[in-house]
């Protein structure tokens, strides 16, 4: 999906903002429930907390919720083609964006569509908008990514548990990142996570999964440098895909030795840690996680990244994987929601066992009659309920 970018016409991030519920579980209250050090979680995984998913929000009002500031008259015009990536699809038939557009008020001069392969679809997203953006310059993009990570309760993929949502505006000079046109894209058919249709929770064989996320991580690598002719000490920063945030510094690690003779610990934490913050509060996010972190590293930074290039390691399961880069633009610090983001995290409301539990089973049901979820979110777009197998959004 390569394509050829010229001095005189950047394509990328113009702008992003994630959200995330405003109810929370500390790892700790999990791990006392369970009998376990609550180390095995804060140093072994590198969590700490993990969003949960009211009854009455789904990926459509999370990702509406994400978007929302970025609507403004302007881009209501200017957007005619949303993308919507997910793995917990609401509907098979249906496009989640479509009840976004609705709930947004966009222009019914819109392509709108959905795009599944586990946690990957968001970066096929983010190239395929960067393609239409070449034949289309003077529109937008609107590219959302919504998921609620489920494995399971009891399960060795609990912690890692989380939900969110990242709405990203792409366009021709973009204020944040302009993306670069080389990458290095794998395929390959492997049973590491899956999650049938008849099933609530995912399927996953986690040290598999590791092994198979670092192995693709390598040959995206490969790739991309022999396309790009970048080498690994020409990126200031780096994003990965974050299913628990110690993934992506394992995976930092071995792109290093691999890649580089760079072998200084506090070196390569500093070119991640600052894009990890946010995961290690809200969990696992799926399709939004790199983007998620890729916000985190633009707000948490300190030093002016203006000018400096990033790479980005994008991962789904099964597998696709894809490594590519963007150079940061000058003034981006202008276009941010570091505030708003920090606020979202700060002031959840933090559930006990039981609460937490009562949320997780909860389901609507699936009869198609008439349902009404209960009301937990004081949130401006709420998951009503069913109707003649209708779901309702307010």
């Amino acid at each position: 999906m390569s394509h050829v970018v010229s001095s005189e016409k950047k394509i990328g991030i113009d702008a992003i903002r994630f959200y995330t519920p405003s109810f929370a579980i500390d790892l700790h209250t999990i791990a006392s429930q369970r009998g376990i050090d609550p180390n095995k979680f804060h140093v072994g995984l590198g969590q700490h907390c993990m969003s949960v998913m009211p009854p009455d929000e789904d990926i459509v009002t999370m990702a509406a919720h994400a978007a929302l500031p970025l609507i403004d008259e302007q881009n209501k015009r200017d957007i005619h083609l949303v993308l919507f990536a997910t793995e917990s699809g609401v509907d098979q038939s249906k496009a989640a964006g479509l009840w976004v557009h609705h709930l947004l008020g966009l222009s019914s001069s819109c392509r709108v569509v959905e795009l599944k392969q586990a946690c990957y679809s968001a970066t096929c997203a983010l190239q395929l908008a960067i393609s239409y953006l070449h034949m289309h310059p003077t529109e937008k993009v609107l590219l959302l990514a919504s998921d609620n990570a489920r494995y399971g309760l009891n399960t060795p993929g609990e912690p890692t548990q989380g939900c969110g949502a990242v709405a990203i505006i792409l366009s021709v000079s973009p204020r944040l990142v302009a993306i670069e046109p080389h990458q290095g894209v794998v395929a390959d058919h492997v049973m590491d996570f899956w999650r049938p249709n008849y099933l609530n929770e995912a399927v996953v064989d986690g040290k598999y999964s590791t092994k198979v996320y670092l192995n693709t991580l390598l040959k995206c690598w490969e790739e991309y440098s022999r396309q790009s002719g970048h080498g690994f000490s020409e990126h200031a920063r780096f994003c990965y895909h974050i299913p628990f945030t110690r993934m992506a510094e394992k995976a930092h690690e071995r792109l290093s030795r691999s890649a580089s003779s760079q072998t200084c610990a506090t070196a390569l934490h500093s070119q991640i840690e600052p894009g990890l913050l946010y995961s290690k509060q809200l969990g696992n996010a799926y399709t939004a996680s790199l983007y998620i972190g890729c916000a985190s590293l633009l707000e948490n930074e300190l030093e002016d990244l203006s000018e400096k290039r990033i790479g980005f390691f994008s991962y789904g399961s099964g597998c696709v994987g894809e490594f590519f880069s963007g150079v940061v633009q000058r003034g981006y610090q202008k276009a941010l929601f570091r505030e708003e983001h920090q606020s979202l995290l700060t002031s959840r409301a933090k559930l006990s066992y039981e609460q937490y539990k009562d949320f997780f089973t909860y389901q609507l049901p699936e009869d198609g009659g008439d349902h009404t979820t209960p009301v937990h979110s004081a949130v401006r777009f709420r998951l009503l309920g069913c109707r003649n197998h209708e779901r309702l959004y307010q």
